[in-house]
């Protein structure tokens, strides 16, 4: 017979005895039952000690956490955490030195458990630190000539403290004075200093500028890009990821009207080039932190042209219609200008509109009447003017080579710029604030000043290719435009390095390689409509949908690792999920880092009946996505949340890496309980395996036309003198 579900059985350790063996009780108090652990032991005053997990998390068991011990759990007996909080709260007052390093060295490892971390804070623990690091600097730097390693030491396990218990949430940044945000800043500042006082103080004024507007002014006024710029160039990833994710708090919190100021300092600081030359090119692998660090920084920066792609051309501003003249007037510079007389204004309004019109805009006698539509806006008319200037060759040549085609062959510049500048800015997703779990940065754009506009030149010239190779007319326009969408994105996917290998990426994906790239991708629909061919597809297609839930269960069975993402994100923890082979149970525990291949069952201390589960719940129905905060509404980290509810009120919560992550789990765990699996992957899966097994089976009926409907039966025949009789 099974044990009671409320009985666990653990084991307890305490230092100089030997472990005890113990069933606990759910349903008794949690003090009664540390009362009954002290009375095993003879230790008087059992409201002074608690109980705590015994692996390298050490956190304390309370009634909110204790329904987490599952069987074969091992616990310690510790002292309580009121006692503990009130002890280090005096041992890092002492005067001894080694006594104080040592209480830090405590204060920083427990200060990670959010009920030792309450009640140090309570006991006003957050201003000791502060008021440490404020006045204790001083001694610090008179000191450090002579014992350099210990006031480091001591230093850093007091800032790490410090970084611990803030990132519990429990008490406000709005709180730190100046002093404290000054003290800070100058280990930052200083040329030379400790690599982990340089870690955990960046961290602070990441989070100070992140969390309160108040902090981000004042740490703006203490902090300038050029004393960050140093830490870029070092080799240190660690430091020069904390220096990145510092100016891009400073970049998003930045007022609109300060963004483009610091865009410019960013580029007088060319903060680009040592990016690219310290940190892209730097010959070490670049970590997911770093990665996504930069393609934030990618994101706010496309981010500054969202002002030019909503503002509308005025029509009457003439600085804004000089730009559409200066257009004409580089590419029709040969032809020679009417008089300024009276008598040649008709004649010059006719050739301006006959110019328009070779430029391929829409309203060919007020072309400014284009860039009325936002998005793209003015932007459009940037990246021309940018492309007639930058690549005036190129330029010339696409106005003048579709100006001599017949009108409907022609490829128009103007319409094309507009729509393409559009397409790229939906790609880039330019105006969207940047996902908390994207690594997605591109290299190529890190290697141009204006990387954007040449972007944009690329791909026009690329549209301009594709439209003669599709032999294009006017009424082809948005079939080019898809084209053209596939190709840049097939190319971006390869993450070319440079502008250029992206240019030579485009080169191999002509407008033929596009159709023999879709061609293999998907089946003929012409062919596979015919009735005795959906026939066959109905047929096979349970076949197909176990053979895509086998998958799904393989995939579960090999378990995948996830994130706990938190407000820092670069501090998130990680955890394993997996099923067991019998398809019964699903194991699940943390980790201490992302694990290299499979992670075994029996380090998976958690364990979930999926007899027990009662259903399975996606994005804004899941209970962590419920909660208030930045992140959790986030609408790609929304796509990729989903919850197992069981029991009751009890949930495990899920953020996949990914979408294919997401679709493999969700259908997973909708097969295990019976469930349709209904994600974006099971479609795709189950087209492709129904397409290649369709055309294996019509292998042996090739260039036989099949029929849409069965050939008739034929008449009986008149007499049936032709049987042979066998008797």
């Amino acid at each position: 017979m099974p044990p009671p579900a409320d009985i666990v059985k653990v084991a307890i350790e305490w230092p100089g005895a030997f472990p005890k063996l113990m069933e606990i009780d759910q349903k008794k108090p949690l003090s009664a039952i540390i009362k009954e652990v002290c009375d095993g032991w003879s230790l008087a005053n059992h409201e002074y000690f608690a109980l705590q997990h015994a692996d390298s998390s050490n956190f304390y068991i309370t009634e909110k956490n204790r329904n987490e011990i599952k069987n074969g759990t091992i616990l310690r007996l510790t002292t309580s955490p009121a006692q503990n909080a009130q002890q280090l709260h005096e041992r890092i007052q002492s005067s001894s030195m080694d006594a104080k390093l040592e209480a830090l060295k405590d204060l920083a490892s427990l200060s990670r458990d959010v009920t030792f971390a309450q009640e140090f804070i309570n006991l006003d623990g957050i201003s000791l630190l502060t008021q440490m690091v404020e006045s204790g600097t001083e001694r610090y730097q008179k000191l450090q000539k002579i014992m350099k390693p210990c006031f480091g030491d001591m230093l850093s396990f007091t800032l790490t403290a410090f970084v611990e218990l803030m990132d519990h949430g429990i008490v406000s940044w709005d709180t730190f004075s100046v002093a404290f945000i000054k003290k800070i800043a100058s280990f930052v500042n200083k040329s030379a200093i400790d690599i982990s006082i340089l870690q955990r103080s960046l961290a602070i004024l990441e989070s100070m500028v992140l969390n309160s507007h108040d902090l981000y002014q004042k740490v703006a006024q203490e902090i300038t890009i050029g004393q960050l710029i140093p830490h870029l160039q070092g080799t240190d990833q660690e430091i020069q990821t904390y220096t990145i994710a510092v100016i891009n708090a400073l970049f998003l919190k930045a007022p609109d009207e300060r963004r483009q100021e610091m865009a410019n300092i960013l580029a007088q600081k060319q903060l680009r080039y040592i990016i690219l030359t310290h940190v892209i090119r730097a010959q070490r692998a670049i970590n997911n932190e770093m990665a996504h660090q930069l393609y934030v920084l990618q994101v706010l920066t496309f981010n500054l042209l969202e002002d030019r792609m909503m503002t509308k051309m005025d029509p009457q501003d003439q600085a804004q219609r000089d730009i559409i003249f200066e257009l004409r007037r580089i590419a029709f510079d040969a032809e020679s200008e009417p008089n300024n007389s009276s008598g040649s204004v008709e004649k010059r309004k006719s050739m301006y509109t006959r110019d328009y019109k070779k430029l391929g805009f829409i309203n060919h006698v007020n072309p400014a009447m284009d860039f009325t539509q936002t998005p793209p806006g003015m932007l459009a008319l940037d990246n021309m003017l940018y492309f007639a200037k930058h690549h005036q060759d190129a330029y010339i040549r696409i106005v003048l080579e579709n100006s001599s085609r017949e009108d409907k062959h022609e490829c128009p510049f103007g319409r094309s710029s507009i729509e393409l500048t559009k397409m790229l800015c939906e790609i880039l997703k330019v105006g969207e604030l940047p996902s908390e779990t994207c690594n997605d940065f591109h290299p190529m754009f890190f290697t141009h000043d204006r990387s954007f506009e040449e972007f944009f030149c690329i791909c026009i010239q690329l549209l301009n290719k594709t439209w003669k190779e599709m032999r294009a007319t006017s009424e082809d326009f948005n079939k080019v435009m898809q084209v053209v969408k596939e190709q840049v994105m097939r190319a971006l996917t390869t993450k070319p390095s440079s502008l250029d290998q992206f240019k030579s990426k485009l080169q191999n994906l002509s407008y033929t390689e596009i159709l023999k790239i879709r061609q293999s991708e998907r089946m003929n629909q012409e062919d596979f409509q015919s009735r005795p061919i959906l026939e066959l597809k109905e047929k096979i297609q349970p076949e197909i949908l176990e053979l895509i839930k086998q998958q799904r269960l393989n995939r579960l069975v090999e378990g995948t690792c996830f994130r706990k993402l938190n407000a820092r994100r670069r501090q998130d923890k990680f955890w394993y999920c997996r099923l067991s082979p019998n398809h019964k149970v699903l194991h699940y525990g943390d980790l201490e880092e992302s694990p290299q291949g499979e992670v075994p069952h029996d380090s998976l201390q958690d364990k979930l009946p999926v007899a027990d589960i009662k259903a399975v719940v996606t994005g804004k129905d899941c209970p962590h996505m419920k909660e208030k905060g930045a992140l959790k509404q986030n609408k790609e980290v929304l796509e990729l949340a989903f919850s197992i509810l069981y029991d009751s009120n009890c949930q495990l919560n899920f953020i996949a890496p990914d979408k294919h992550e997401y679709c493999i789990w969700t259908d997973g765990l909708n097969a295990l309980l019976g469930k349709d699996m209904m994600s974006e992957l099971t479609r795709n899966d189950l087209d492709t395996l129904l397409s290649m097994e369709i055309k294996l089976r019509l292998l042996d009926l090739e260039n036989i036309q099949i029929p849409d409907a069965p050939p008739p039966i034929p008449k009986e025949p008149s007499n049936y003198d032709f049987v042979y009789d066998c008797n």
